[in-house]
């Protein structure tokens, strides 16, 4: 099978997408999505995501961990999955689809970013001295002394595949306070490894600076990738409403590819 694929990027966390429009992907195989997502032999990217049809949403997003196997919200992926929608025509001031952690919306601002509306947060969970929260995927936070040199892949699987998180995972952020901005590296499970952003992460990183009194109801947010931004209003100590993703999502290329069974 012959299939035409969209490569998009938000901040260096990179996604293949399909248009599924016409269900031609709806019996994708784990093998399949596993080799397109493969740096080597493939494609190369984060994950893959399929841009459905759905009544009463502008669509529906279905997304993939590099692993094949499909998987909880990703932020970048959902940001970028907004500029594809309006690049194949389905364009409008805001945004509502259907992800696999319930709906979102999204829309973009005037600099061209997208914005997209995240889970509301009402529980953060101290752990050993670190944090637990989901924000539409299960995150683990731990702040660092000098993350830009900090050993991510080596530190991110001893929590990961630790005896508490092993069986189901969890994405490990690791964050260092600046003077008005926090920097976030994260590992992620599905794709085993650090990736340049992760959206939920980000989110994550940025309530948890929040909830040690970083005292703003917008954290900026530093990657390997780039800058990416979170708006939130705290309720009480633990509770977050209103908390949007937002940062730049871009279109790398587009091309075709053999598929096998």
């Amino acid at each position: 099978m012959r299939i035409k694929f969209y490569k998009y990027q938000g901040t260096g966390n990179d996604f293949i997408i399909l248009d599924n429009r016409h269900k031609e992907y709806d019996e994708l195989t784990i093998k399949q999505v596993k080799f397109m997502c493969n740096r080597h032999f493939g494609i190369g990217a984060d994950g893959l995501m399929l841009l459905n049809l759905l009544d009463d949403y502008d669509f529906e997003m279905k997304y993939y961990n590099s692993d094949g196997r499909e998987s909880t919200m990703c932020g970048n992926g959902g940001r970028c999955l907004v500029q594809f929608a309006y690049d194949m025509g389905i364009q409008k001031l805001g945004y509502k689809f259907l992800a696999i952690d319930g709906v979102h919306e999204a829309e973009f601002d005037n600099n061209g970013w997208v914005e997209l509306k995240m889970k509301d947060v009402d529980h953060i969970e101290e752990h050993q001295g670190n944090l637990r929260l989901n924000t539409g995927s299960p995150h683990y936070v731990k702040f660092v002394g000098d993350v830009r040199n900090y050993d991510v892949f080596n530190e991110g699987q001893k929590i990961r595949y630790g005896k508490e998180f092993k069986e189901d995972g969890i994405n490990v952020n690791f964050v260092e306070t600046e003077e008005d901005s926090i920097y976030v590296r994260t590992y992620e499970r599905g794709v085993e490894n650090e990736t340049l952003s992760c959206g939920t992460g980000v989110t994550a990183s940025a309530l948890a600076a929040a909830h040690n009194e970083f005292g703003f109801n917008r954290v900026d947010v530093q990657t390997l990738g780039g800058r990416l931004a979170v708006e939130f209003d705290k309720v009480g100590e633990e509770k977050f409403e209103n908390v949007w993703l937002c940062g730049p999502a871009t279109y790398v290329f587009k091309g075709e590819i053999e598929l096998r069974s």
